[in-house]
């Protein structure tokens, strides 16, 4: 099982509308490098659920349920989604104040590319970010 990091922005689509649906597409990646990333995801992967913009935070964590397909919003057809369900909210959210002042994890994509909307998040470091969140990995 790999583990992931998926950026939403509170306002558009926040953990409570995650949380109420169960179930949803993550669609509207228009990065080729966080698609390649969507790409690589598999049913049964984890991926924490990120609060971008003025919250900055990793709020709960949710499981991919369908691999990678065209995304229909897409007229070009270049860009595609998965389907996530909820797992379950963190005990503590973790910031990326929290996230940045913690050394063995400045390698993040988080940290190094704030801009991407999927990344990768290594064993060590899901365990690290679960440990800060009082959750079990």
């Amino acid at each position: 099982m790999a583990h992931w990091l998926v950026k939403s922005e509170p306002g558009h689509w926040s953990w409570d509308d995650q949380v109420k649906s169960g179930s949803t597409a993550w669609d509207g990646v228009r990065n080729f490098q966080a698609t390649n990333n969507l790409k690589a995801m598999r049913p049964g992967d984890r991926a924490f659920f990120y609060h971008s913009v003025g919250e900055k935070r990793i709020v709960g964590v949710v499981e991919v349920v369908r691999p990678y397909y065209p995304d229909p919003s897409d007229p070009a057809g270049r860009f595609g989604m998965v389907d996530v369900k909820t797992v379950a909210p963190l005990p503590r959210p973790v910031s990326l104040d929290q996230i940045k002042a913690e050394p063995r994890l400045h390698h993040l994509a988080l940290v190094r590319q704030s801009r991407l909307s999927v990344m990768p998040i290594d064993d060590a470091a899901w365990t690290l970010i679960c440990q800060l969140a009082g959750a079990e990995d």
